[in-house]
């Protein structure tokens, strides 16, 4: 039997699911995550396209750059996934909006050529300067 993971915005809007193990989840300090989120990073896990569903509420799209859109609620802003053109099968989802995020732990850090030099979070954890895919 496959896991089945919740989770959805501040304002109750919008819900999501996803069955698989959680892993495949990174830390990103990229700067445009930092713009979109106003946090100094922000821990996404990537799961196959297939497997994902919205469960309620239709999200608003943001594309943040040319091969990059972001799924993010209209009424409070939660930012809940992003899908890549660079890896169109998938869809990245925000752990901090998982209903229970403290089961999902980094397992790497992603875009760290634009980590904030001050930030100090899961240093054991492997990096990587870009997203290697």
């Amino acid at each position: 039997m496959s896991e089945l993971h919740t989770g959805g915005c501040h304002c109750g809007q919008l819900r999501y699911q996803f069955s698989g193990a959680l892993h495949d989840i990174a830390h990103c300090h990229c700067s445009i995550c930092r713009r979109v989120s106003g946090a100094v990073v922000t821990t996404w896990i990537t799961v196959p396209a297939s497997v994902f569903q919205w469960l309620t509420g239709e999200p608003a799209r943001y594309d943040s750059s040319s091969t990059c859109a972001r799924y993010f609620c209209r009424n409070c802003g939660a930012q809940l996934a992003l899908v890549t053109q660079l890896s169109a099968d998938t869809i990245d989802v925000t752990i901090a909006t998982l209903d229970h995020p403290e089961q999902a732990p980094a397992e790497r850090h992603i875009w760290t050529d634009s980590r904030l030099p001050w930030l100090h979070l899961d240093e054991h954890l492997p990096s990587e300067p870009e997203e290697t895919l």
